[in-house]
């Protein structure tokens, strides 16, 4: 389906990421999540059935829930308000596809982390440091910090990002870009932590991009979904322990014990290993937004 849409007249060049397909539309960008799954920056050769609609839709779900905290690039996910021209693709391009607005890419990851895990949680035990900040020597597993941390990344096009501190982010931005990043990515976090604790879900940490419009710095790429968050079972949270999760982190998990070296070609995924994660990203989608994938 991508060869064919890369036929169509009105696109004018389309580049393929490891989840999503981008297809450039002169004014706008049309965004096609696809049911692959990456994890440790390699793409696996399964795909997991209705990833991309979990994906596209609470990406969707959240940037119109979110537009007052700070300005997207979402236009629509109507199939039947995009181009004439992309209306015969309806049936692919329904539920895991999205008009956006064209921005400058700011080529950073913005993680705002409120609990210790992952990279964190590895970087802490080292060395008593998160995205270069001292923090308590006396924290466990999983523990709630005392508030939210922002922990940027670089934005690598190819291989593995790499984790740096806020104050290197700033040696390469003006400080009020570097600042109004921060400190949206930290309300965005507080409003989703506070929002789906009341549904039974804690979340953990999670990443956003952003791009400018002129002067204006856009939300973009996806919001608040399992591939970019972690989403914890607050029943089964317990410090000291990982919890059981609604996110990518099962898979990680597995490849942690597989003995894989992580480098590619990434291996075959077991079938109950597709399922499981499959179940997952579509308990979170209707936890989010109150719907089953149609």
């Amino acid at each position: 389906m991508h060869n064919e849409l890369n036929k169509v007249s009105i696109v004018k060049s389309s580049q393929q990421g490891k989840v999503r397909d981008i297809y450039d539309l002169g004014e706008e960008l049309l965004i096609v999540t696809s049911d692959r799954i990456s994890a440790f920056d390699v793409v696996f050769p399964n795909l997991i059935p209705d990833k991309g609609k979990v994906l596209s839709g609470i990406s969707a779900h959240f940037f119109k829930e979110t537009r007052d905290i700070v300005p997207n690039h979402f236009i629509t996910d109507k199939v039947e308000e995009y181009p004439k021209e992309l209306h015969t693709f309806k049936e692919y391009l329904q539920g895991r596809s999205m008009l956006v607005k064209k921005t400058r890419v700011i080529p950073f990851e913005c993680i705002v982390r409120g609990y210790i895990s992952g990279s964190a949680w590895i970087e802490y035990q080292r060395t008593s440091t998160v995205g270069g900040m001292m923090i308590p020597e006396d924290m466990q597993q999983s523990q709630k910090f005392p508030k939210p941390l922002f922990t940027p990344s670089t934005k690598a096009t190819e291989g593995h990002d790499v984790n740096i501190s806020y104050r290197e982010m700033l040696a390469h931005m003006d400080e009020w870009i570097a600042r109004e990043l921060k400190d949206k990515s930290v309300t965005l976090y507080n409003y989703a932590h506070d929002l789906l604790k009341k549904s039974g879900i804690l979340v953990a940490d999670t990443k956003f991009e952003f791009g400018s419009i002129g002067s204006q710095i856009i939300l973009i790429d996806e919001c608040l979904t399992p591939d970019s968050s972690r989403f914890w079972d607050i029943e089964s949270y317990e410090i000291g322990e990982s919890p059981k999760s609604y996110d990518k982190q099962y898979i990680r998990d597995f490849l942690n014990q597989s003995g894989w070296n992580k480098q590619p070609p990434a291996p075959t995924l077991p079938d109950e290993i597709i399922q499981k994660t499959r179940e997952k990203y579509l308990k979170i989608y209707k936890i989010i937004t109150g719907k089953e994938i149609s």
